[in-house]
């Protein structure tokens, strides 16, 4: 660190404390701004529950006169506005010129985020060289979930850490996520969604089959293949044979029974509102993506195309299979199209034949996903928490979502 040539001045850092209210800093900042011999250095400022925390660091020339004045008329203005204010000699040494080079957020999620997970997280970051800058929480009338910035000595790999803190967060019963604290992190403008069992709360496949009599045939096939035991093609066309026959009507029947996420439409609503594009790719079936994709106002949706013949089901399907691998092309033909990076993009899927599409996005989750898919994923979420929790991860606090009014 640097101290860019304070060594003929007396750094001292001014704090702060008190009921907040307007106009303190205004009166304070003042003070300083009419002192000739005092040079702003930094500022920091946070109010938890009303309560202020002013940080002010100063630098006071050294053969100056001024700074006895100054601090009795910032001690005098303090009593007035009922705040205490404090004085510390501050080592020049300890000045930095700008930010730490390799600054990170952790992002914790649970049902309370209190003081045993906290310390745990804590000292996991210590074992590994992070030190915490910052703790803030995202959500408004909890400890729900909780944002930690922090920064290390050398370039970590926020997926690695991630991983790392996996064995922590299951033993926690919480989700931590941790990512680079730069620019992209705010800046996503595509997320795509998986249907079956991360948009919707069915298993449309299986659903069918129960209205077929295969049910327990569906089931086990759709086991292997979303644990990936099974090519997921393979899987899909031998499930579909055993729809033959099955009338239109009975997709109309599923789709009526159809039940979204808990936070799937605000999650919608606000990404398109922030300006995302939106996608709907599903392994699933075109009939039900268009329904969803026209409910939710998706910008694209891809599925298989079931064959239809005299409103019956042939047990065929038209076309190439949107499997794992085509999931991941269509993430980037999408993105391409619109000009956008894949760093720039976010993934959301539950099942193995979803991991390519979440391992290119800049941001990939696993929602709550089989044991598998989650170790493969850098980032999950798998603590009872809705969709609209992945706001969270895009750093989007309640309190900002309150001021949405949509």
């Amino acid at each position: 660190m640097k101290s860019r040539g304070y060594k003929k001045s007396e750094i001292v850092l001014i704090t702060i404390r008190g009921p907040d209210g307007p106009g303190i800093t205004a009166k304070l900042t003042g003070i300083l701004a009419q002192a000739k011999s005092v040079r702003l250095l930094d500022i920091e400022q946070t109010v938890v529950h009303r309560k202020l925390l002013l940080s002010v660091l100063v630098a006071f020339d050294k053969n100056g006169a001024g700074q006895a004045p100054v601090m009795k008329d910032l001690l005098f203005a303090a009593k007035q506005l009922g705040v205490n204010l404090e004085f510390e000699v501050f080592d020049s040494k300890l000045f930095a010129t700008g930010g730490p080079d390799h600054q990170y957020v952790v992002t914790c999620l649970g049902s309370e985020v209190g003081a045993y997970p906290l310390s745990c997280i804590a000292k996991a970051l210590a074992a590994r060289g992070v030190n915490i800058d910052k703790i803030g929480k995202l959500t408004a009338h909890s400890l729900s979930c909780i944002e930690l910035l922090v920064h290390a000595a050398r370039a970590l790999d926020p997926k690695r850490l991630t991983q790392e803190l996996l064995g922590l967060a299951t033993e926690l019963d919480v989700d931590i996520a941790v990512q680079s604290a730069d620019l992209q992190r705010r800046a996503k403008r595509l997320i795509a969604l998986d249907m079956d069992s991360t948009l919707i709360q069915t298993e449309v496949i299986d659903e069918l089959g129960r209205l077929a009599g295969v049910e327990r045939k569906m089931q086990a096939i759709t086991k292997s293949a979303l644990q990936g035991r099974r090519h997921f093609g393979e899987a899909l066309r031998e499930r579909v044979k055993l729809l033959r026959t099955l009338p239109v009507s009975a997709l109309e029947r599923v789709c009526r029974k159809i039940r979204l996420t808990p936070g799937a439409q605000r999650l919608i609503r606000v990404l398109k509102h922030l300006g995302y594009r939106t996608a709907l790719i599903s392994g699933g079936f075109t009939y039900f993506t268009d329904k969803l994709r026209q409910r939710l106002g998706f910008d694209y949706a891809f599925a298989n195309i079931l064959e239809i013949v005299n409103e019956k089901l042939t047990g065929q399907l038209i076309g190439d299979i949107v499997d794992g691998h085509r999931k991941g092309l269509i993430l980037e033909t999408i993105a391409q199209g619109e000009g956008i990076e894949l760093d720039q993009t976010v993934a959301v899927g539950d099942g193995a034949n979803d991991l390519p599409m979440l391992s290119k996005a800049g941001l990939g989750i696993a929602f709550h996903a089989h044991e598998r898919v989650r170790k493969q994923t850098a980032h999950g979420l798998s603590k009872g928490h809705g969709l609209d929790s992945i706001l969270y991860l895009l750093g989007i606090s309640e309190r900002e979502l309150a001021r949405l009014k949509i």
